[in-house]
């Protein structure tokens, strides 16, 4: 490939200021190609144009920036993958703030957390967490929170702009016993990293970036509450290499109440896909569902952590999904050195039937003495 006239042309194309400009992903089928344009791209920028805005995204030999609309690289066909970078939402339904009866949610009682308490905390197991930030000033939270990054402003801490990050980040790992509410796995430590802005909307480049980081920086498990419709190759590109790296990757299923459907990137594979029960143990009404689904967990009217010290009922699969990534921290803690497969094969052996459901017998409700169990079983 002649990566030099790449450049220029990318420069060249990004210099046009009077057209429309769509976000893109591009990625390199070559890393020798990848690793040349890094090189060059320094020399070039600084000989030409003022440095147009391009983002690397080493995890998948590739960059993500803004082309006019029509631009389709069309020759370079051959060497680059090129698709739009596309919004991707959180998954939580509109929310009330309450005065909360403090102390155990009833989600974590119900997959029998407390019980495992005197065996494993989920002590220093790490839990990178793609979403909106964490409010670090929230008693709940102080404990359990390290510094994470900001993806849409590197200079700034991820401060929860939002609500929903820090929900998730409560049912995780909230630790204050006496006066607040306790999560799954009350000594895991989150990493908040920001990738949505204050409407839970983000790019699929900036989860991309965030998967990176959270490789980069060692994370045992990742909590994507979050979902598009659409395939991503680059997504699920990162997604596959944080797998082949050992990292649990934990994603909702979506909230369309879809019976053979899952968003993505549940729907890939290499990641544990959660969908929603209810108190009752059936499937939440709102939660997608059927064969995509690895496991189900709490995920109606869930009461966490929330902005300014507070607390919020929330309802989704992104509440059902921190359940889950709690769980696999207690099972790190207690059992370190299993790989996605084994934790997969671990929860999915060790659900609780679900009430009322057809499904079949193999997909169930997420029960943490059952996981220990079946660990210290292997």
């Amino acid at each position: 490939m002649d990566t030099a006239a790449f450049i220029r042309l990318l420069q060249d194309i990004m210099a046009c200021t009077d057209t429309t400009t769509v976000k893109r992903i591009i990625r390199f089928q070559r890393a020798s190609d990848y690793r040349y344009f890094l090189q060059q791209m320094p020399q070039a920028a600084s000989s030409s144009s003022p440095q147009v805005s391009i983002r690397k995204m080493p995890i998948i030999h590739g960059i993500s920036c803004k082309l006019p609309a029509e631009e389709t690289l069309e020759r370079f066909s051959g060497r680059v993958w090129i698709e739009k970078d596309c919004k991707i939402s959180v998954h939580a339904s509109p929310n009330k703030s309450i005065i909360v009866d403090k102390g155990i949610p009833w989600g974590v009682s119900q997959i029998k957390a407390p019980q495992a308490w005197s065996t494993t905390t989920g002590h220093r197991v790490k839990v990178g967490v793609i979403d909106t930030g964490a409010d670090f000033s929230h008693p709940d939270l102080r404990q359990s929170l390290s510094r994470g990054i900001n993806l849409l402003n590197r200079s700034m801490l991820p401060h929860d702009d939002n609500g929903h990050g820090t929900h998730i980040a409560g049912t995780i790992a909230a630790a204050n016993q006496l006066q607040g509410m306790i999560g799954v796995a009350p000594r895991a430590l989150i990493s908040p990293v920001k990738a949505f802005d204050h409407n839970g909307s983000a790019f699929v480049s900036d989860i991309i970036l965030g998967i990176e980081w959270c490789v980069r920086n060692r994370m045992d498990v990742i909590n994507m509450s979050f979902g598009m419709k659409t395939r991503s190759k680059a997504l699920l590109s990162a997604v596959t290499n944080a797998h082949n790296a050992g990292v649990i990757i934990v994603a909702s299923s979506g909230n369309d109440g879809k019976r053979r459907s899952v968003d993505y990137p549940a729907r890939y594979p290499q990641t544990i896909a959660v969908g929603a029960t209810t108190r009752l143990r059936r499937v939440a009404p709102f939660s997608n569902r059927g064969a995509y689904i690895d496991v189900y967990a709490p995920g109606d009217k869930i009461v966490s952590a929330w902005l300014r010290g507070k607390y919020n009922e929330m309802s989704g699969t992104s509440m059902a999904t921190s359940h889950v990534s709690g769980a696999i921290a207690l099972l790190l803690a207690h059992k370190p050195g299993l790989t996605p497969a084994e934790i997969k094969s671990i929860i999915k052996r060790s659900v609780q039937p679900l009430r009322g459901s057809k499904a079949r017998r193999t997909i169930g409700e997420l029960d943490v003495m059952s996981m220990m169990q079946a660990v210290d079983n292997v």
